[in-house]
This record gives structure tokens, sequence and C-alpha cells, in this order.
């Protein structure tokens, strides 16, 4: 186990059945996070990304390797790590302050003591004024800004963003990039983050994993030496877009262009 890791991924594979065929999505991936570290994976869609955060959560099991958290391979898993999946998945019927206390109300914490907590934190996540709106009444951003709270709120030192910008339009999601940063840097959580987009892969991570095609496999891993905090960084920086080009470079290779 890596020093100082708080996830460790060893030998996971994965097939399921779908349609009655047998899909092999994930073969013999293996990868640990640091505390405190941003990882972002990247790859084809159908690599199987999203198949690994299932596992890593404990919505299924692997067929074969382990997932340790905090040192420990865990057998039951649900509920170790915070998860934000593609949609926000906001509950129409609660407004936005009953919703992002979702996750200590079903810890069986005390509703004031988590409600006060997530009024605190509302200017933070640029939701101040609106704890009282309902999601239909919200922007993109902003649903997406109430599904982080909310996944933040869960407590949990391990957070799996699964491409929780994927659907803004470019302004907004390069706003929430910067802002996710701010709010990493606060906190310094472990997240990992999936998304397909080169550019935002290199600019929030510490390092980035691109997926091959199925069977998804791991074919290489990016070091990415920006300097922090990258608020100000230019997205026409020489540096960037050099990670930016062996990116694309490894995505090539790992998709057998």
């Amino acid at each position: 186990m890596e020093q100082n890791a708080c996830i460790e991924v060893r030998g996971v594979s994965k097939t399921f059945r779908d349609g009655g065929r047998s899909v092999h999505a994930l073969d013999d991936i293996s990868f640990s996070a640091c505390s405190g570290e941003f990882v972002t994976f990247i790859g084809p869609s159908g690599s199987g990304k999203s198949t690994l955060f299932n596992l890593i959560t404990g919505l299924s099991e692997p067929d074969t390797g382990d997932i340790l958290i905090g040192g420990q391979a865990v057998g039951r898993r649900t509920g170790l790590v915070g998860y934000m999946p593609q949609r926000d998945l906001l509950l129409p019927w609660r407004s936005v302050l009953n919703n992002v206390i979702l996750g200590p109300e079903l810890d069986g914490q005390s509703r004031r003591a988590a409600r006060q907590q997530a009024r605190e934190l509302l200017p933070l996540f640029g939701l101040e004024g609106f704890e009282h709106a309902y999601p239909d009444t919200l922007s993109g951003g902003m649903r997406q800004r109430a599904a982080l709270l909310r996944t933040f709120l869960t407590g949990r030192e391990v957070l799996l963003l699964d491409e929780p910008f994927g659907a803004l339009d470019a302004l907004t999601r390069r706003e929430l990039q910067r802002w996710l940063l701010d709010v990493w840097q606060r906190f310094r959580k472990t997240i990992l983050f999936i998304t397909h987009d080169v550019e935002e892969a290199v600019f929030l991570a510490d390092r980035v994993l691109v997926f091959s095609a199925r069977p998804g496999r791991i074919v290489t891993t990016l070091e990415v030496d920006l300097p922090r905090p990258r608020r100000s960084l230019s997205l026409m920086s020489d540096d960037l877009r050099r990670l930016e080009a062996d990116l694309l470079s490894a995505l090539e290779a790992g998709n057998g262009a």
C-alpha cells in the first residue's frame, strides 16, 4: 500500500451480463490515491470508468481483485465514500437546503445540526439566498453546485465525481472547474473525477489515469506538474498545452488509433 494512500484498487476485473451477452468491462485495474490527491480518469465511452466507480462505492462487486479504503479491504463499502453520479438526482419535492442535508440525515445525524452546517457552506458553494428554492427553479450550474454540496456534506474523505460538469455549457463549466479547485484546496478531500474532456482532466488533476477501450485497462498515468493554485492559469499556457498533447497521444494509443 502506498504511504498515506486512502484508497487502493488492486487487480480489479469485472464482467457483467447485458441483454444476454457477456460484457468484459474492466481488466486488471490497479491504482492508489493518496490523502488529499485529485485524480482524474479519462478514456473512450464504454471503457468502464463508471463501472469502476460503482465497484468502489460498493454498488456492485468485482469478479477479481481488492478495493482498500483507509488501508483496509472492506467487504461492505456502501456509504464509505461520497459519490456524485452524472445526473444531479436532486429530489424535486425538497428545497435546496433539505436536498443537501440528505447524507447527514441518512447517517442518523440531527437535522438541525446538518442544516446549520449546510447554511454555513451555502456562500462557499454559491447558493446563499437559494436555500428555500426548489431544483426546478435552478440553473444547471446551480443544480450541480447543490449536488456537490450534498456530496461534501456526507463527511467522507474520498469523493467520487462522475462527469459532474459534462452537461454544462463551456463558460459555466470553466467557472465551476475553478470553483471546485477552490473548494478542494480548502477541504483537501481525496477526489476521483471522471471526464471526457482533455483540458478538464489536466487542469484539475494531480494525476490523470488513461483508460483503454473496453475492456478498460489503465494504459498511462500522466503526472500533472502544473503549479497550484491554478485559478489564474491561462488556458493558452504552453505547459498546459504540452500536457494536453501528451494526454491526447496516450488516448489515441489506448484506443488503438
